[in-house]
């Protein structure tokens, strides 16, 4: 697949000495739903914020559909959506005059038609009259992807886009993206909410101190880097692990009904077939037995403690 966004080795360094990106490279590849998860302070504004224009790196280039985005800054921001994290809007101006305004900005012609199927599509034509200090929290969001998406962008940016909405709206919202992949838009998101861009995404970035940890599928993430607990049930409460089972580091839930192997699905050998046998040696007999997968926040916060502590070292 064609990438739509190159990065090559961006820095950005602050006039307090402040590195926030440091020598960041990522592709991002034409019509993909692409995740970029990290903790506050991690450089993900940043990096979007350079990409968009609205701030310049210290050094590094960045292509936006094969056009440079300082050299054809023009060019590369009619290309581009942001949906802000923050609800900033002009409090006094109807819903309708917000979007369409918002079209002409980019110098797009008057498309009416295209403005009502995007409200439309969003819950908003029936509030196109309303001034916009009179619509909820959840309707001025909406509003904003309106506004983002109203030049008919090839890539969006959603930059927390459910901070602070019901879970009623997010899933619209996470419909909406949908939408807009099988339309050929490329979505780079951020997001707090980790369960989301393992819903959603088909890619994921971490990032942390400014630099890219891991970047994969979200699904070959998972298979790489994820582990699996096997939980076993028993008949009968038990206080404590037998010695027998010591060197498995079984968990031991407090009503003492259930055990848990983690194990390492990139393992040849499990275990789990010792484990199974030396349990029947033990004389415990099983209820049930069970397996879970890790996911993808397990993953991102293993990940981002072996940073900190590679970081620790360095």
């Amino acid at each position: 697949m064609k990438n739509f966004i190159s990065i090559k080795n961006i820095n950005k360094t602050y006039q307090n000495k402040f590195k926030a990106l440091d020598n960041l490279s990522l592709d991002i590849e034409k019509g993909e739903i692409f995740a970029l998860l990290g903790p506050n302070g991690a450089g993900k504004s940043t990096l979007i914020n350079i990409i968009c224009g609205i701030v310049s790196g210290t050094s590094g280039k960045i292509l936006v559909n094969n056009f440079d985005n300082v050299k054809d800054f023009k060019k590369t921001r009619s290309m581009i959506g942001v949906v802000p994290q923050e609800l900033s809007l002009e409090a006094f101006e109807t819903v309708w005059d917000n979007v369409c305004y918002s079209r002409g900005l980019y110098g797009k012609s008057n498309n009416f038609k295209y403005i009502e199927g995007l409200l439309k599509e969003l819950s908003l034509w029936d509030k196109k009259d309303n001034k916009l200090r009179e619509l909820s929290g959840g309707m001025k969001r909406r509003v904003l992807i309106a506004k983002a998406l109203s030049h008919e962008p090839s890539v969006l940016f959603l930059d927390e886009p459910t901070a602070s909405v019901d879970v009623e709206l997010r899933k619209d919202m996470w419909e909406i993206v949908k939408r807009l992949k099988m339309k050929g838009v490329t979505i780079i998101l951020t997001t707090h909410y980790i369960e989301e861009a393992e819903l959603i995404a088909d890619r994921v970035a971490i990032i942390n101190y400014g630099k890219i940890i891991v970047v994969d599928k979200k699904d070959e993430l998972i298979k790489k880097l994820g582990q699996k607990k096997l939980i076993i049930e028993l008949q009968e409460k038990i206080t404590r692990i037998p010695n027998n089972l010591k060197n498995y580091n079984l968990v031991l839930k407090k009503d003492g009904t259930q055990m848990t192997y983690t194990y390492d699905t990139k393992s040849e050998r499990t275990g789990i077939t010792t484990l199974l046998n030396l349990i029947r040696d033990e004389g415990l007999n099983l209820k049930d037995i069970s397996t879970e997968k890790s996911s993808l926040e397990n993953i991102f916060i293993n990940l981002l403690k072996g940073s900190n502590d590679e970081l620790l070292r360095s």
